[in-house]
């Protein structure tokens, strides 16, 4: 158990996990689109490896995830030939696949955006101001820079017109990213500082719940102003706000980091698997 138990906090911690999720999304991006044959979504996985294991380590360096930092060091080897693999076949797939390079244009500002997220923009003193300092603008610089890699990058790569399908799924994409990050912000509400004044510390857990609840009906709703919409894509979208909202319903403080770290960002596993399936049928 105790071996188990490393494997699966490696796999959570080393942010391979959040990586398949990316991958996900930009697969159920490409797949609501009918476009194939595309390594976009490995793409868009291995740059969450090295972004997010670089940011998992300067947020360690500026002495923030402290409960992190023993098992982060413990493991510094594995992960450094983690990224420095994911660097390379990053490498690959721009040197030597039939990826655009030009299509890099639309991945920068979002890139920059996770870049900025604990980077600080500037200093004002021993203040540093990035997107997780602003007051509501955590949660919302994460939905946004999600949404445009996973939807508007891996659209505009595959040469795909930018029509009225396109900016709704990416406005249904930040909808969704929000109310699925939620759970992480009620988890951390009574240990984030107090000026980053997240949602549930502003509002409360019982209304900023709410508050996901509303912008899953609104990530349903925008479904149904779609062209050329099927049942079958209104009714995964159904189901899967009704999971979202069930993980939503029973977060809490109290909930280990596994509710959140694995369990909510499964979702968009689960996501991919209903339209793969569903497809078949």
């Amino acid at each position: 158990m105790n071996l188990l138990k490393k494997i699966i906090d490696f796999y959570i911690f080393s942010n391979i996990h959040v990586a398949l999720a990316g991958f996900c999304l930009t697969e159920i991006t490409l797949i609501r689109f009918g476009i194939n044959d595309s390594l976009v979504p490995v793409f868009v996985a291995l740059s969450i490896i090295i972004s997010y294991n670089f940011i998992r380590f300067y947020e360690i360096k500026t002495s923030r995830l402290n409960w992190f930092r023993a098992w982060f060091f413990s493991y510094k080897k594995e992960l450094l030939v983690l990224t420095i693999l994911a660097v390379l076949a990053l490498g690959y797939i721009i040197l030597f696949s039939k990826f655009k390079i030009e299509s890099l244009i639309v991945l920068a500002p979002f890139a920059l955006m996770t870049f900025f997220y604990v980077v600080p923009l500037f200093k004002i003193g021993k203040l540093e101001i990035s997107f997780r300092n602003f007051p509501f603008i955590k949660i919302f610089s994460i939905a946004i820079a999600w949404a445009g890699i996973m939807v508007l990058f891996p659209l505009y790569e595959a040469t795909h017109s930018f029509n009225s399908n396109v900016y709704l799924e990416f406005i249904q994409r930040i909808l969704f990213v929000i109310a699925i990050a939620l759970p992480f912000d009620i988890r951390d509400v009574n240990i984030d500082s107090a000026i980053l004044k997240t949602i549930p510390q502003t509002f409360g857990i019982p209304t900023s719940k709410a508050i996901g609840y509303v912008l899953l009906i609104i990530f349903v709703g925008l479904e149904f102003f779609k062209n050329k919409d099927s049942y079958l894509d209104i009714l995964i979208i159904i189901l899967i706000s009704i999971i979202t909202a069930l993980f939503l319903r029973f977060s809490s403080p109290k909930k280990s980091r596994y509710y959140t770290s694995f369990w909510v960002e499964l979702i968009p596993v689960v996501w991919l698997v209903l339209m793969v399936l569903f497809s078949k049928n």
